[in-house]
């Protein structure tokens, strides 16, 4: 005669993790038989239970397996095994990390004071890049797109530390590797930077409203250069139908001097020059806002 634990096991036997309704009929019928041939109301409540335990475990352990451990179907892995796209957004998570290497990069028309020393690329405290970061991190959040923007003083930490201007990228590579390692949720990466061209070169005029000219840079040195490259030139070409000629285009750099700009540490990674020496804070977020619709819709179209 079998007993409750022999019963038991072969319950978990027949189909452990995914019951189907013939299952439940099935083992319910065979439950009740045996039940009535023992003649026993008590032995019957307690297979009843059993089956009512079993079903239910077998019911919780298939959704925790079939679920990604939230309570939302995970419908789109990361490429490096982060979570879904869609998990992420629904549930509010940041999916893009935003970050300056060279953080105090700025413009001579919000410094007149620098003016006057115009053979130096402008740097500046306060009226630099890293409010370009934050203007992304908000047209981002206005949309309903959670994202990281670091603010970090990158400049400041190198003069504590007596490092020096090409050092800038180990430093923010170690605020990148702790955000990416604290949120699989992420699935884009920007260090937003100023190009150093003249405004001729940096600026274009669209109905009339100038605009600073955006370059996404890839660097060929990286374990995910082909991976970004086809990120930037999705970028790239996505803006160019929305707004031609305000994309520079795609530049791969990072050979000499070898730089991985950090993109070895996620896909979907890109450097973006925004804007020139010449161009005013004003027209960089111009850009940026519509740069924040394009990486909506990118968003949107990969969930």
């Amino acid at each position: 005669m079998q007993n409750e634990k022999d019963l038991f096991d072969m319950l978990k036997e027949m189909y452990p993790q995914h019951p189907r309704k013939e299952f439940v009929s099935a083992t319910e019928s065979t439950l009740r038989q045996r039940a009535r041939s023992m003649g026993k109301k008590r032995i019957f409540t307690k297979f009843s239970v059993i089956t009512s335990s079993v079903l239910v475990c077998a019911f919780i352990f298939s959704w925790l397996i079939s679920l990604n451990g939230s309570g939302t179907v995970s419908e789109v892995a990361h490429s490096d095994g982060g979570a879904s796209l869609s998990y992420a957004m629904e549930e509010k998570k940041p999916v893009v990390y935003i970050y300056q290497s060279h953080n105090r990069e700025s413009f001579f028309p919000e410094l007149p004071e620098q003016q006057a020393y115009r053979e130096q690329p402008p740097y500046s405290d306060t009226k630099n890049v890293t409010l370009i970061g934050k203007e992304l991190s908000r047209a981002l959040k206005e949309m309903q797109i959670n994202s990281i923007h670091d603010e970090t003083d990158i400049a400041g930490i190198l003069a504590r530390r007596g490092l020096y201007f090409p050092d800038s990228y180990k430093v923010s590579r170690e605020n990148l590797q702790k955000v990416l390692a604290e949120n699989d949720s992420i699935h884009m990466v920007f260090d937003i930077h100023r190009d150093s061209i003249k405004r001729r070169d940096s600026t274009i005029e669209i109905k009339g409203i100038e605009y600073a000219r955006i370059k996404f840079v890839v660097s060929k040195t990286s374990g995910n250069y082909e991976t970004n490259k086809t990120f930037a030139t999705q970028l790239h070409e996505q803006l160019e139908e929305l707004y031609p000629g305000l994309s520079i285009g795609v530049i791969e750099k990072g050979v000499d001097p070898q730089n991985t700009y950090n993109q070895d540490l996620h896909d979907n990674s890109v450097l973006l020059e925004v804007g020139g020496i010449e161009n005013t804070l004003e027209e960089t977020y111009r850009t940026i806002d519509v740069f924040a619709q394009i990486l909506k819709d990118i968003l949107e179209n990969s969930k």
